[in-house]
């Protein structure tokens, strides 16, 4: 995974540079420390989706080049067989599979969640990134902070929130919890 990160980083720099910018602007931009953004883009740090997605906007170009550093191909459709989508396990609370990574001009990006159950005591991470989100549960329970707001929703339960607001996920119960965002 540190080989993986040191790659990402090095995009992030080598979009930073060409566009001309300088790492305090695109600390300033994403409301983190600058010694935060540094570790992201030496490769020392786990990125949370929020911030690749926030790149992605800033830099204007498909959230999967920072991932894989390949342009997306596909036109018409995309299909991502079962386990088969691109992992994105920016954050140790969740495991992300994008399942539309090498689709062209997308207006969402639709990801794969699994939260694990972790103590009631563990605080929520939470983070927020420009536009909306659609969450819908697949499997087990899950509890949603969005701002002051808490909501908890079972297996065939959906939700569409401003992501702006800092939200973040838990499983509730002995088991994980899967569901489908979509991020637009």
């Amino acid at each position: 995974m540190l080989d993986e990160l040191q790659q990402i980083g090095e995009r992030i720099r080598g979009l930073r540079e060409i566009a001309d910018v300088s790492a305090e602007t695109l600390a300033a931009y994403l409301e983190i420390p600058l010694a935060t953004f540094a570790a992201y883009e030496n490769g020392e740090a786990d990125i949370p989706v929020s911030v690749l997605y926030k790149l992605a906007q800033y830099f204007h170009v498909e959230f999967s080049v920072l991932l894989t550093g390949e342009e997306p191909r596909l036109h018409v459709y995309s299909v991502v067989r079962n386990g088969h989508g691109i992992n994105v396990d920016r954050r140790q609370e969740y495991a992300h599979l994008n399942l539309a990574a090498n689709f062209v001009d997308k207006k969402a990006e639709p990801f794969l969640v699994t939260v694990d159950p972790e103590s009631e005591d563990t605080p929520f991470a939470l983070n927020s990134h420009p536009g909306q989100e659609f969450n819908y549960v697949l499997k087990g329970t899950v509890k949603i902070v969005i701002g002051k707001y808490e909501v908890v929703l079972h297996e065939g339960d959906a939700l569409y929130f401003n992501s702006g607001y800092a939200h973040g996920m838990k499983a509730v119960g002995p088991e994980p919890a899967q569901f489908l965002a979509i991020i637009c």
